[in-house]
C-alpha cells in the first residue's frame, strides 16, 4: 500500500463512516519523508505534479543564515542540530527539518563584524596581542571617521557563542523540498527560550 494523503477513509465529524466509492488517485499521494541528515551534499530531485520539480536533500552541511539584528546573511557550515521541539531523535540523528534549532560556525559574522565596526567579538577566545594588533592597523582618517559613524552593540548572550565560535540559528527553509537548508541567528527573547529549553533537555 502507497502512501495516500486522501481524507475519504476518515469517519466524518458526527462520526459517520464513509461510503467507498473510488480506489486512490494519483493526485493524492504522498511520498516517504527525506529525513535530511549532516553530511556531504547530496541532493536527488524529483519530478512533481505538472511537471515541476522538488528537490529532495538527502544529505547537507551547509546554509545561508541571517543576522537580523545587522541585517546581512552568510553561508555558513552546520555543526549540530542542538533541539527538536517535536520529536527527541532527530536531535540524537542530526536531523534537518524546518524549525531545529542548530549550531553553526561563527566565522563568516565574527570577521564580517570585526571589518564593519573596528571591534572584536567573544573576548574571550581573542589574546590581548591580538586585539593590540587589530588596534594597530594602519587606516585613513576617511575609514577611521565612516567606523566611528557606525554604532553597534551585541547582545551579551550572542557574545558568549561567538566566543566559543559556534551560534544557536533555527532553520525556515524545508530542506525536503527545496534541498537547502536556509534560516537565521537566534536573537534576544527567542534566544533566552531556546536557550532554556536546550539546557532542560540535558
Amino acid at each position: 500500500m502507497g502512501i495516500s494523503r486522501d481524507s475519504r477513509h476518515k469517519r466524518s465529524h458526527t462520526g459517520a463512516k464513509r461510503a467507498h466509492y473510488r480506489k486512490k488517485r494519483k493526485f493524492e499521494l504522498g511520498r516517504q519523508s527525506a529525513n535530511t541528515k549532516l553530511g556531504p551534499k547530496r541532493i536527488h530531485e524529483v519530478r512533481v505534479r505538472g511537471g515541476n520539480k522538488k528537490f529532495r536533500a538527502m544529505r547537507l552541511e551547509a546554509g545561508t543564515y541571517s543576522w537580523g539584528s545587522e541585517s546581512i546573511s552568510r553561508s555558513t557550515r552546520i555543526v549540530s542540530v542542538v533541539y527538536n521541539a517535536s520529536n527527541n531523535e532527530l536531535v540524537r540523528t542530526n536531523t534537518l527539518v524546518k524549525g531545529a534549532i542548530v549550531q553553526i560556525d561563527a566565522t563568516p559574522f565574527r570577521q564580517w563584524y570585526e571589518n564593519r565596526y573596528a571591534k572584536t567579538l567573544g573576548k574571550k577566545k581573542r589574546q590581548g596581542n591580538e586585539e593590540e594588533k587589530d588596534a594597530d592597523k594602519p587606516r585613513s582618517k576617511h575609514l577611521l571617521a565612516k567606523i566611528a559613524a557606525r554604532q553597534s552593540s551585541v547582545d551579551p548572550a550572542l557574545d558568549k557563542q561567538f566566543a566559543s565560535g559556534r551560534l544557536y540559528a533555527i532553520i525556515t527553509s524545508r530542506p525536503g523540498q527545496s534541498g537547502r537548508c536556509d534560516g537565521y541567528i537566534l536573537e534576544g527573547k527567542e534566544l533566552e527560550f531556546y536557550h532554556r529549553k536546550i539546557h532542560s533537555k540535558k
